[in-house]
């Protein structure tokens, strides 16, 4: 664990030319062992979000992030798996940018346009990107149920995988894309709300049950706060929010 926390946040992700192969796959499998053994202890954990509970797959993110500078905490945040490939999320692959000294720059920033720019460490001139509702009609984007709630945030996304790959491709290694590009979905924490119950269901008594017969809880609710369907049943609670199916997949 010591070999990670401390790990130089700017130091290449390959081996120096003259550092034998051999060497630098034996300091990953180092690596590899001691990610695993963090994966053990916070999996069971609120901590691990998404993750929690799923230990191989916690493992793999970590050793994704760790590759790119990230500490193992902020991996779990920052990178969410589909399709059984890591991507960044939109607000990471700024930060890993910028960190490295890279320069990146909302412009404009409106729910039918947003107008992004970046210039590389060094650099003088600056590149510029657009994202618009246009651009992303012609992507057929627009029937996503993301791009009908959020567009302003939908096209922050999208011009933000396409700057930082311009000008710091090298920067984001085996992630070149945002997780928002690959699935369309904005990730955030989403608290399913309870819809208003039906006053008739609450005031209605519950026919007699014979003492010998199990009782079950009216109502019940999953351990991932989604409602069951004997929750869903109840008139006016069908207006459910969607939510995010663990490690990022909508």
């Amino acid at each position: 664990m010591t070999e990670i926390a401390t790990r130089d946040q700017h130091a290449p992700a390959v081996p120096p030319a003259n550092q034998p192969l051999g060497s630098s796959l034996e300091q990953w499998a180092r690596e590899a062992a001691a990610i695993s053994g963090i994966a053990q202890a916070i999996a069971g954990t609120t901590l691990a979000g998404a993750y929690r509970g799923k230990r191989d797959e916690i493992v793999a993110v970590v050793l994704a992030g760790h590759e790119l500078g990230l500490q193992p905490m902020t991996s779990l945040k920052s990178i969410d798996v589909i399709q059984g490939q890591p991507a960044l999320r939109a607000h990471a692959m700024r930060g890993i940018v910028q960190k490295q000294g890279h320069e990146v720059e909302v412009v404009e920033s409106t729910d039918t346009l947003c107008r992004m720019r970046g210039r590389r460490k060094g650099a003088e001139a600056w590149q510029e990107v657009v994202w618009d509702i246009p651009r992303a009609r012609l992507l057929g984007l627009l029937g996503k149920d993301q791009w009908k709630k959020q567009p302003k945030t939908m096209l922050i996304a999208r011009a933000t995988g396409e700057i930082c790959r311009l000008i710091a491709s090298d920067a984001l290694h085996g992630m070149p894309y945002v997780a928002e590009e690959l699935e369309g979905t904005v990730h955030a924490e989403v608290v399913p709300q309870r819809a208003p119950l039906n006053i008739t269901a609450l005031t209605t008594q519950p026919a007699p049950v014979a003492e010998s017969e199990p009782v079950d809880a009216e109502y019940t609710v999953t351990r991932d706060g989604a409602a069951t369907d004997e929750w869903a049943a109840v008139e006016g609670s069908t207006d459910w929010p969607e939510t995010t199916q663990p490690g990022g997949a909508a």
